[in-house]
């Protein structure tokens, strides 16, 4: 059984990973509510929560029955990574994870997320420097390696291991890769798998059906799968992917008006969060998602995207619902 810190975790646990402009609180919502077992904040800039930006605080604030909760940070400066692990400290996450993952541009060419893995000393400095300055548990989520001329991710996880990390989070690709390509499991499972690793392995990468997610767990024999872009206008994934742990069978497709009523909840969350049009603008993201490959949408879908009042959307979606038949 997965235990991370005092968290104790069943069978099979789902993760949802933390996307920027994607996990924000009224997305995590209906995650958790189709069976999420972990989730966590987008990841927040150190320097920008040492410096008190609201726009970075207001991404911590978690409610308890999102429970378990990590936030994430990420950051090129071990100094200011320290002192924004003790700052989110306050805000009572259940981990502090380090982001050693995102292999953007903007982030990694100063050092950041995948970009300090061109300095593992410094990856493990910095690390050892977090798990000291706080009582809370310190995860990491990372990648293979730099490059595929090195991919070097056994060492690193005996490294962070050794300085005190509570699990570790592998997405099967480098940072050169970005998202393209197919995830490569085999050096998760080779971590997984080594006999110096104590701590839990968690997988993530291309896990967007029940059978997949299965395979993944039996195959490699890691103690969590992390699920990123297959949520993104699917957040009932966790729900499809437990009824095949649990039955072996591969839920029915939702109908199109099943699914306008959960977007319609989405919507109504982000704009009580966010503002009318702070809310109806975060959502355009996700409109693109939950309704694609339906049949001549063109226009509609150009109305979903460009409308710019809650009242509008929902009646664009309502319009959807009562007007396209056909499961997607």
């Amino acid at each position: 059984m997965l235990k991370i810190g005092n968290i104790s975790f069943s069978k099979y646990p789902l993760f949802l990973a933390p996307m920027e402009d994607v996990t924000d609180k009224s997305f995590r919502i209906l995650c958790k509510e189709f069976g999420a077992d972990m989730m966590y904040t987008e990841f927040v800039n150190s320097d920008a929560l040492v410096r008190k930006v609201n726009s970075s605080i207001n991404k911590i604030v978690i409610a308890d029955y999102e429970r378990p909760m990590g936030i994430q940070i990420y950051g090129h400066l071990i100094e200011s990574m320290v002192e924004s692990a003790k700052f989110v400290e306050q805000y009572n996450p259940d981990v502090i994870d380090i982001n050693f993952g995102c292999p953007v541009k903007k982030v990694a060419r100063r050092g950041a997320g995948s970009g300090i893995m061109n300095d593992i000393p410094k990856m493990v400095a910095m690390t050892d420097a977090i798990v000291k300055a706080t009582k809370l548990p310190v995860t990491v989520k990372t990648r293979l390696g730099y490059s595929d001329d090195n991919k070097n991710i056994v060492e690193i996880a005996e490294r962070l291991q050794d300085v005190g990390i509570q699990a570790l989070t592998i997405h099967g690709r480098t940072r050169s890769q970005m998202y393209t390509g197919e995830a490569d499991w085999t050096l998760i499972g080779e971590v997984k798998n080594n006999p110096r690793m104590k701590i839990p392995i968690i997988g993530n990468g291309d896990v967007d059906s029940g059978q997949k997610a299965k395979l993944m767990f039996d195959k490699y024999g890691v103690d969590a799968i992390m699920i990123g872009r297959a949520t993104i206008g699917r957040p009932w994934i966790f729900r499809e992917i437990q009824h095949f742990f649990d039955t072996g069978e591969t839920v029915s497709k939702i109908s199109i008006k099943e699914k306008c009523e959960f977007v319609k909840r989405h919507l109504s969350k982000s704009v009580e969060i966010k503002g009318d049009y702070g809310g109806v603008i975060h959502m355009r993201r996700h409109f693109a998602k939950y309704f694609t490959n339906i049949p001549n949408f063109r226009e509609t879908r150009i109305k979903l995207l460009t409308a710019k009042t809650h009242e509008e959307c929902v009646e664009i979606i309502d319009y959807i619902a009562d007007n396209f038949t056909e499961s997607c």
